[in-house]
């Protein structure tokens, strides 16, 4: 009996290292297949794999999703491309459609999204070389200072850049705009002005390296490296004076505004380099008196007067008995409304900035940052837009210390996880062609010619064009709370519409915040390079696709009673 009982012990004990070590097996090999095949996807998605054979694949945030392949129909690829086909004319542009089709826009988006960051690498390092050598120059250094962060003496303008801050490109940008001094701290932030702060601090507190300049310091934690904001050698300095226009003076001058200056033979340059100097954004000029100021209730250049009364001379405005003065923006900054942080306490109401893409978003996040003083959020992580200043891209997006949360996505259970929504919408013809745009050269670069005339961009039309659409009707279906924004209405009255979002969001602002936004209302999100003239790349089957898509979402905005499309939607 003994012996039976041993030899069965022994039998188990075999039989469980055995299972031990199948099971082991079992696990390594499954770990490999699954590398292998994720592998096999990512080689295949940069040929253009269809969409329904992928697996996993990352959303805007890097998180893992997995490619319904029932929601997909039937992509086809292109060189260089995913694309969808089309399904029947009849069954095409109804909301029912539209909507069905959402989701695989979406994963498409994605998808191009990583590639173009992948794409424009080679861009990136290129400017890497130019940021070397623009460091060359650096100019006279002035010490290491304290930054008080509640009272700071170098806030004429402030950037950011945490990704490639130099000393050089914080100096430029300071001279540029006028300033005496440029500051720099925690290694990619940059702060202009024209008096040295009052507290120095030890030379080795400043031990921030530069994230742009290895070797270089930019200050340190509350500590500011400060240079002479210099031109470098042989630079033409640049001033950039924005003439804004005619308007009847203020009664009381003096009152109105804090700074003034007489001057025989006053000219515009002289009195913008005072107003500069003293650190104002607005250069008012009548006669021989210069005066420096911000708008205000009492002067918000929203009532410009005939041209024709301050024409001539810049003291033409004398001749009209000093009922009239000239206005010129000056290159200092605002900041008035600069000053942002997160929320103190979690936000009770989680509030969506929702717009299908190219619609405006970003520039709608700096508005209402600036506006309320506090960062907004955003579903995804752009690390451009963080390097930018945009401080709520890396904090999560569901952590309710931003005052609300960009967003792209309009599936129902997205949608449903917000208690309201500011949806934010675009004419789809510029909402398009920003896309595209931003596809191919980033937040603030335009597509070449070459990409305008490539196969991908009517495929682009074709499958983003239903996605407009399909944007706005689901959020109208599943949103709870909604405040609705027409871009072109937020862009032609901006106050008006900027504080109908505020009140929205629930934050009481003051008047000369508004009109300090209203001043810095293009922060540095306006595209620059050429831009053609005249260019439509729309063809007439493109405008008959879009065209449908614009009456569907305008009658099913009626049908929720709100005001429809504006006119200048309407089929063209």
């Amino acid at each position: 009996m003994a012996k039976a009982f041993f030899r069965l012990q022994k039998f188990l004990r075999r039989t469980q290292f055995l299972l031990f070590f199948l099971t082991a097996a079992y696990l390594m090999a499954g770990s490999l297949l699954l590398l292998q095949r994720s592998r096999l996807v990512i080689q295949q998605g940069s040929r253009g794999t269809p969409a329904s054979q992928a697996l996993p694949e990352l959303d805007g945030m890097g998180r893992v999703g997995i490619t319904d392949p029932g929601t997909l129909q039937n992509p086809r690829p292109a060189p260089g491309m995913d694309t969808l086909q089309e399904p029947a004319l009849e069954q095409q542009h109804s909301p029912q459609w539209l909507m069905a089709r959402n989701s695989e826009l979406r994963q498409l988006r994605r998808r191009w999204f990583h590639r173009v960051t992948s794409d424009q690498e080679p861009e990136h390092t290129a400017g890497l070389r130019a940021i070397k050598h623009a460091t060359e120059h650096k100019g006279t250094y002035m010490g290491c200072f304290t930054d008080d962060t509640r009272d700071r003496t170098l806030k004429g303008a402030v950037f950011y850049d945490l990704r490639k801050m130099t000393v050089a490109h914080c100096q430029e940008a300071c001279a540029e705009r006028a300033y005496s001094y440029a500051g720099l701290a925690y290694g990619a932030e940059c702060y202009c002005g024209n008096s040295l702060p009052a507290a120095a601090a030890r030379p080795e507190e400043c031990n921030s390296e530069c994230r742009g300049e290895k070797g270089s310091v930019c200050g340190g934690v509350n500590r500011l490296s400060v240079y002479r904001a210099e031109e470098p050698p042989g630079a033409r300095p640049r001033r950039n004076v924005i003439y804004r226009g005619c308007f009847r003076a203020p009664e009381n001058l003096t009152d109105t505004f804090p700074a003034s200056l007489i001057q025989p033979n006053l000219t515009v340059e002289m009195c913008s380099e005072f107003c500069s100097k003293k650190e104002f954004p607005l250069a008012v000029i009548r006669g021989q008196e210069c005066y420096c100021g911000y708008p205000t209730g009492h002067f918000s250049l929203h009532d410009g007067t005939d041209g024709l009364r301050c024409s001539g001379t810049p003291n033409a405005s004398s001749a009209a008995e000093g009922r009239y003065c000239l206005v010129y923006q000056t290159p200092v900054q605002d900041t008035r409304c600069t000053d942002r942080k997160f929320l103190t306490t979690k936000s009770k109401v989680f509030v969506a900035l929702s717009s299908f893409p190219g619609a405006g978003n970003t520039w709608a996040r700096h508005l209402i940052e600036h506006a309320t003083g506090y960062y907004t959020g955003s579903y995804y992580f752009d690390g451009a837009l963080y390097n930018k200043g945009f401080k709520g891209e890396k904090d999560h997006w569901r952590s309710r210390r931003t005052i609300c949360v960009k967003t792209h996505e309009s599936g129902k259970t997205e949608i449903e996880m917000f208690d309201s929504a500011i949806l934010l919408i675009r004419n789809p013809y510029k909402s398009l062609m920003a896309e595209f745009n931003r596809k191919y050269a980033g937040h603030l670069g335009y597509a070449t010619d070459r990409n305008w005339k490539s196969k991908e961009w009517p495929d682009f039309v074709n499958s983003y064009a239903s996605w407009w659409a399909s944007h706005v009707l689901e959020w109208l279906k599943y949103g709870k709370r909604l405040l609705i924004v027409h871009y072109e209405d937020l862009k032609h009255s901006l106050i008006p519409k900027l504080k109908e979002m505020v009140e929205f969001l629930n934050v009481t602002v003051t008047e000369d915040r508004l009109l300090c936004v209203e001043n810095n209302r293009d922060g540095n999100f306006k595209r620059s390079g050429a831009k053609q003239k005249n260019f439509e790349p729309f063809t007439q089957q493109m405008k008959d696709l879009i065209n449908r898509y614009i009456l569907t979402v305008d009658e099913a905005l009626r049908g929720r009673n709100f005001s429809g499309l504006p006119r200048e939607y309407v089929p063209r």
